[in-house]
Protein backbone atom coordinates (compact mmCIF):
# COMPACT_ATOMS: atom_id res chain seq x y z
CA UNK A 1 0.00 0.00 0.00
CA UNK A 2 1.26 3.48 -0.89
CA UNK A 3 0.25 7.11 -0.38
CA UNK A 4 1.30 8.70 -3.67
CA UNK A 5 3.96 10.86 -1.98
CA UNK A 6 7.04 10.30 -4.13
CA UNK A 7 10.30 9.94 -2.22
CA UNK A 8 12.67 10.36 -5.12
CA UNK A 9 12.91 10.75 -8.87
CA UNK A 10 15.63 8.15 -9.42
CA UNK A 11 17.61 7.19 -12.52
CA UNK A 12 17.13 4.02 -14.55
CA UNK A 13 20.58 2.47 -15.11
CA UNK A 14 19.39 -0.21 -17.49
CA UNK A 15 16.15 -1.58 -18.95
CA UNK A 16 16.56 -5.03 -20.49
CA UNK A 17 13.96 -7.34 -22.03
CA UNK A 18 14.05 -11.03 -21.13
CA UNK A 19 11.37 -13.44 -22.41
CA UNK A 20 8.65 -10.78 -22.42
CA UNK A 21 9.64 -9.36 -19.04
CA UNK A 22 11.49 -6.11 -18.38
CA UNK A 23 14.42 -6.08 -15.96
CA UNK A 24 14.94 -2.59 -14.52
CA UNK A 25 18.09 -1.62 -12.67
CA UNK A 26 17.56 1.60 -10.72
CA UNK A 27 20.04 3.83 -8.88
CA UNK A 28 18.47 5.25 -5.72
CA UNK A 29 19.68 7.15 -2.68
CA UNK A 30 17.88 4.66 -0.42
CA UNK A 31 18.91 1.46 -2.23
CA UNK A 32 21.05 0.38 0.75
CA UNK A 33 17.94 0.51 2.97
CA UNK A 34 15.98 -1.90 0.78
CA UNK A 35 15.71 -5.65 1.18
CA UNK A 36 14.92 -8.49 -1.17
CA UNK A 37 11.13 -9.02 -1.59
CA UNK A 38 10.34 -5.42 -0.56
CA UNK A 39 7.65 -3.59 -2.54
CA UNK A 40 8.53 -0.27 -4.18
CA UNK A 41 6.27 1.80 -6.44
CA UNK A 42 7.93 2.72 -9.75
CA UNK A 43 5.96 5.42 -11.60
CA UNK A 44 3.06 4.14 -9.52
CA UNK A 45 3.62 0.45 -10.34
CA UNK A 46 4.24 -1.84 -7.36
CA UNK A 47 7.29 -4.00 -8.12
CA UNK A 48 9.29 -6.40 -5.96
CA UNK A 49 12.99 -5.90 -5.30
CA UNK A 50 14.76 -9.03 -6.58
CA UNK A 51 18.42 -8.00 -6.41
CA UNK A 52 20.53 -5.57 -4.37
CA UNK A 53 23.92 -4.38 -5.57
CA UNK A 54 26.86 -2.68 -3.86
CA UNK A 55 26.80 0.40 -6.08
CA UNK A 56 23.56 1.95 -4.86
CA UNK A 57 21.42 0.11 -7.40
CA UNK A 58 18.76 -2.58 -7.22
CA UNK A 59 16.79 -4.64 -9.72
CA UNK A 60 13.06 -5.26 -10.24
CA UNK A 61 11.10 -7.21 -12.84
CA UNK A 62 7.99 -6.06 -14.70
CA UNK A 63 5.97 -8.81 -16.37
CA UNK A 64 4.07 -8.59 -19.66
CA UNK A 65 0.71 -7.73 -18.01
CA UNK A 66 2.35 -4.81 -16.21
CA UNK A 67 4.02 -3.59 -19.39
CA UNK A 68 0.72 -3.63 -21.28
CA UNK A 69 -1.00 -1.47 -18.65
CA UNK A 70 1.82 0.95 -17.87
CA UNK A 71 4.54 3.12 -19.36
CA UNK A 72 7.42 1.10 -17.92
CA UNK A 73 8.18 -0.30 -21.36
CA UNK A 74 8.97 3.26 -22.50
CA UNK A 75 11.86 3.52 -20.04
CA UNK A 76 15.50 3.35 -21.04
CA UNK A 77 18.87 4.04 -19.43
CA UNK A 78 18.87 7.60 -18.12
CA UNK A 79 15.09 7.86 -17.66
CA UNK A 80 13.81 9.39 -14.43
CA UNK A 81 11.41 7.19 -12.48
CA UNK A 82 9.31 8.16 -9.44
CA UNK A 83 9.91 5.94 -6.41
CA UNK A 84 7.94 5.39 -3.22
CA UNK A 85 8.47 2.70 -0.62
CA UNK A 86 5.40 1.09 0.92
CA UNK A 87 3.52 3.14 3.50
CA UNK A 88 4.18 2.74 7.21
CA UNK A 89 1.00 1.92 9.11
CA UNK A 90 1.96 4.27 11.96
CA UNK A 91 2.51 7.26 9.69
CA UNK A 92 0.35 10.04 8.29
CA UNK A 93 -1.52 9.45 5.05
CA UNK A 94 -0.33 12.62 3.32
CA UNK A 95 -1.65 11.63 -0.12
CA UNK A 96 -4.46 9.11 -0.61
CA UNK A 97 -4.83 5.32 -0.63
CA UNK A 98 -2.76 4.04 -3.57
CA UNK A 99 -2.43 0.35 -4.36
CA UNK A 100 0.35 0.45 -6.91
CA UNK A 101 -1.94 -1.25 -9.46
CA UNK A 102 -1.91 0.92 -12.57
CA UNK A 103 -5.22 0.89 -14.47
CA UNK A 104 -4.12 2.38 -17.77
CA UNK A 105 -1.87 4.94 -19.40
CA UNK A 106 -2.80 8.45 -20.48
CA UNK A 107 -1.25 10.97 -22.85
CA UNK A 108 -0.10 14.39 -21.77
CA UNK A 109 -1.90 16.68 -24.23
CA UNK A 110 -1.28 20.14 -22.79
CA UNK A 111 1.01 21.95 -20.34
CA UNK A 112 0.17 25.44 -19.12
CA UNK A 113 2.06 27.81 -16.82
CA UNK A 114 -0.27 29.56 -14.36
CA UNK A 115 1.06 31.92 -11.68
CA UNK A 116 4.04 29.83 -10.65
CA UNK A 117 2.38 26.44 -10.96
CA UNK A 118 2.04 24.22 -13.99
CA UNK A 119 -1.16 22.59 -15.23
CA UNK A 120 -0.93 19.26 -17.04
CA UNK A 121 -3.81 17.86 -19.07
CA UNK A 122 -4.12 14.11 -19.64
CA UNK A 123 -6.39 12.15 -21.97
CA UNK A 124 -7.09 8.43 -21.73
CA UNK A 125 -9.20 5.78 -23.43
CA UNK A 126 -11.56 3.57 -21.42
CA UNK A 127 -14.65 1.65 -22.45
CA UNK A 128 -18.12 2.43 -21.02
CA UNK A 129 -17.93 -0.87 -19.10
CA UNK A 130 -14.71 0.24 -17.39
CA UNK A 131 -16.25 3.60 -16.51
CA UNK A 132 -19.08 1.73 -14.78
CA UNK A 133 -16.41 -0.06 -12.73
CA UNK A 134 -14.96 3.22 -11.50
CA UNK A 135 -12.25 3.84 -14.09
CA UNK A 136 -12.87 7.59 -14.14
CA UNK A 137 -12.04 10.84 -12.40
CA UNK A 138 -14.29 13.24 -10.52
CA UNK A 139 -13.83 16.95 -9.86
CA UNK A 140 -11.64 17.52 -6.79
CA UNK A 141 -11.19 13.76 -6.40
CA UNK A 142 -7.88 11.95 -6.15
CA UNK A 143 -5.89 10.36 -8.96
CA UNK A 144 -2.39 8.91 -9.15
CA UNK A 145 -0.21 9.99 -12.08
CA UNK A 146 3.17 8.26 -12.39
CA UNK A 147 2.85 7.41 -8.71
CA UNK A 148 2.08 10.99 -7.61
CA UNK A 149 -1.09 11.60 -5.57
CA UNK A 150 -2.88 14.55 -7.16
CA UNK A 151 -6.20 16.41 -7.05
CA UNK A 152 -8.31 16.36 -10.20
CA UNK A 153 -9.58 19.51 -11.86
CA UNK A 154 -11.50 20.00 -15.13
CA UNK A 155 -12.64 16.37 -15.16
CA UNK A 156 -14.36 15.09 -18.31
CA UNK A 157 -15.33 11.61 -19.48
CA UNK A 158 -11.86 10.94 -20.87
CA UNK A 159 -9.58 13.70 -19.63
CA UNK A 160 -8.58 15.72 -16.60
CA UNK A 161 -6.06 18.31 -15.47
CA UNK A 162 -3.83 18.51 -12.41
CA UNK A 163 -1.92 21.45 -10.96
CA UNK A 164 1.71 20.79 -10.07
CA UNK A 165 3.39 23.07 -7.54
CA UNK A 166 7.10 23.93 -7.96
CA UNK A 167 8.19 21.52 -5.19
CA UNK A 168 6.47 18.53 -6.83
CA UNK A 169 7.82 19.56 -10.22
CA UNK A 170 11.36 19.65 -8.87
CA UNK A 171 11.20 16.36 -6.94
CA UNK A 172 9.39 14.11 -9.46
CA UNK A 173 9.73 13.23 -13.13
CA UNK A 174 7.02 15.77 -13.92
CA UNK A 175 9.96 18.09 -14.54
CA UNK A 176 10.85 16.14 -17.70
CA UNK A 177 7.27 15.48 -18.85
CA UNK A 178 6.28 16.92 -22.22
CA UNK A 179 3.28 16.80 -24.53
CA UNK A 180 2.86 13.39 -26.11
CA UNK A 181 4.45 11.49 -23.21
CA UNK A 182 2.62 8.54 -21.67
CA UNK A 183 1.95 8.42 -17.93
CA UNK A 184 0.57 5.77 -15.61
CA UNK A 185 -2.88 6.30 -14.13
CA UNK A 186 -4.38 4.66 -11.06
CA UNK A 187 -7.97 5.71 -10.39
CA UNK A 188 -9.23 6.08 -6.83
CA UNK A 189 -9.90 2.68 -5.22
CA UNK A 190 -12.81 4.09 -3.18
CA UNK A 191 -14.62 5.04 -6.39
CA UNK A 192 -14.07 1.54 -7.74
CA UNK A 193 -15.66 -0.05 -4.67
CA UNK A 194 -18.64 2.30 -4.83
CA UNK A 195 -19.09 1.50 -8.53
CA UNK A 196 -18.88 -2.24 -7.82
CA UNK A 197 -21.47 -2.05 -5.04
CA UNK A 198 -23.83 -0.18 -7.35
CA UNK A 199 -23.23 -2.80 -10.05
CA UNK A 200 -24.10 -5.64 -7.65
CA UNK A 201 -27.22 -3.85 -6.41
CA UNK A 202 -28.48 -3.60 -9.98
CA UNK A 203 -27.58 -7.18 -10.91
Amino acid sequence: MFSGIVEEAATVVSAERHDGNLELTVKSSFAEELRIDQSVAHNGVCLTVVELNNDGTYRVTAIDETLRRSNLGDLSAGSLINLERSMRMNGRLDGHIVQGHVDCTALCTDIEEVEGSRYFKFEYEVTPDLVKKGYMTVEKGSVTVNGVSLTVCDSTAKSFRVAIIPYTLEHTNFRTLKQGDRVNIEFDIIGKYVARLKELENA
